[in-house]
């Protein structure tokens, strides 16, 4: 009996998902490039399920019923390309192939035009949640045709995370939107964890706060409505983390240069073309290069001084304004990576609705949180909300607090502690909340070198001025 879905790539988040298919009731065909990798997996995760192994794409595809649906979990660039022209002649008319890789959303838009061109359906899509939650219920952004989408979504919606108000998946929109999507949530991704990161380094370098210490003040912040979410659940734990080796917290002996896989990169380019300030998004994406640079630094730091002192006031109440200061912070990242979905959505015909894309965040993935009810909301009671800043609750959320968040930023320059995306997010506070900026120097040092001309605030027009 032919199975009803397909999957290539069996590495972790491949084999979590196929999992997560056979286990939702739906019986599954599987094919990894080396048929070693198939056999381990079949000889223990998969044993006695209604998985069925496959040695060769021939035998792949003809075990699988049609209209064929294969999800390909490959790495992104070249190897989806090489999997799909190796597919390509063995399928029939109405077939579908699904990239679950984090594909940049160009590719997407050129697969899925030549695909349906050949008569394939093709559908580009995020999938969010690491390996635990591709096992029990990932974030799936799926983009392309609905019509396409139509006939893959009984499989998805049962799949995906579970929340309050439905599973964690809903079509994004055509073409590339579903990778698009997925692109900004890592950016936003970035932007977290850069500002958690930072956060840690106040407490533990100004106030000299011990890993057990903090382990049980992100405990505690993982408990209020503002900060409650994943990314902060695991840093709690990972302070709980000791070395068998040393006996020292396991963090602190982890060499501090970050990768990236190029995603974070992504969306600042993409910001940059469409015209979208994200600071706080491209700070962390520079946090990361600069900490790339390890032995540099490390020579730097024997000839470059700086601030040594530490902070002698009251640590409680410095740990209450660094919490408020990560949700402001929080909170800008989120508007920037919004206003960057809404002028895509725009300029690319995506026609997202951003209420939708908040909620399908609220499970699985990597930045799920309870504040994205918050954002949920705001977005489903004004579709047309230019900035995230503006909604109700977030604008007295930051009006609030943003003494403790200025003070924080004050005491990190003070104490000579980097806190790139702390001061992004409110240079981009202060940028957006003001009626006048210096630009119009700017505007003048332009039309001066270059004859740019300018636009004047007292009469219509455009002008040049003769300078000399």
């Amino acid at each position: 009996m032919a199975q009803s879905f397909g999957l290539i790539g069996l590495a972790v988040m491949g084999e979590n998902l196929a999992l997560n298919v056979e286990r939702n009731g739906f019986s599954i065909a599987v094919y990894n490039r080396s048929s070693d990798k198939t056999e381990a997996f079949m000889a223990n995760r998969a044993q006695g399920k209604n998985v069925q192994a496959t040695y060769s794409l021939e035998e792949f595809v003809q075990a699988l019923e049609r209209p064929r649906k294969i999800l390909i979990m490959v790495k992104a660039g070249g190897p989806v390309d090489a999997v799909i022209d190796q597919l390509k002649p063995l399928l029939d008319e109405g077939d579908m192939i699904i990239d679950g890789g984090n594909s940049l959303y160009t590719d997407t838009d050129r697969r899925v035009e030549s695909l349906e061109a050949a008569g394939l359906q093709f559908i580009g899509m995020g999938v969010s949640g690491g390996e635990e939650g591709a096992l029990n219920g990932p974030s799936l952004m799926p983009g392309g045709s609905k019509a396409a989408y139509s006939e893959i979504e009984p499989i998805m919606t049962k799949i995906a995370a579970q929340v309050d108000d439905g599973p964690c998946v809903t079509y994004i929109g055509q073409g590339g939107a579903g990778h698009y999507v997925k692109m900004v949530h890592n950016g936003i991704e970035y932007g977290d964890m850069q500002l958690i990161a930072e956060a840690y380094d106040i407490l533990k370098s100004t106030a000299g706060l011990t890993h057990t210490q903090l382990h049980e003040v992100f405990t505690d912040w993982n408990t209020t409505d503002e900060l409650n979410s994943f990314l902060v659940e695991i840093t709690a734990d990972i302070f709980t983390q000791m070395d068998e080796d040393t006996g020292l917290p396991l963090v602190e002996l982890i060499k501090d240069a970050a990768g990236q896989k190029g995603t974070g990169r992504w969306t600042v380019v993409s910001a940059l073309e469409l015209g979208v300030s994200i600071p706080t998004i491209t700070a962390a994406v520079n946090a990361r290069i600069m900490s790339s640079i390890k032995d540099e630094r490390m020579a730097a730091a024997q000839q470059l001084t700086g601030p040594t002192g530490k902070y002698d006031g009251d640590v409680a109440a410095l740990i209450d304004k660094v919490r408020d200061a990560l949700y402001c912070s929080k909170i800008c990242s989120y508007a920037q990576g919004m206003a960057l979905l809404s002028t895509a959505s725009r300029e690319f015909g995506y026609d997202l609705n951003l209420s939708e894309t908040a909620r399908i965040w609220k499970g699985g993935c990597i930045i799920r949180a309870g504040f994205l009810n918050k954002i949920t909301k705001a977005f489903k009671d004004d579709p047309n909300l230019p900035n995230l800043l503006l909604a109700p609750e977030f604008k007295q959320t930051i009006l609030d607090r943003q003494e403790a968040w200025r003070e924080v930023i004050g005491l990190a320059a003070r104490l000579g502690i980097a806190v790139p995306a702390f001061s992004a997010s409110l240079d981009y506070f202060d940028s957006y909340r003001r009626d006048r900026l210096p630009q119009n120097l700017t505007q003048a040092q332009r039309d001066y070198f270059g004859a740019h001309t300018f636009e004047r605030t007292d009469k219509p027009g455009v002008f040049h001025a003769n300078w000399f």
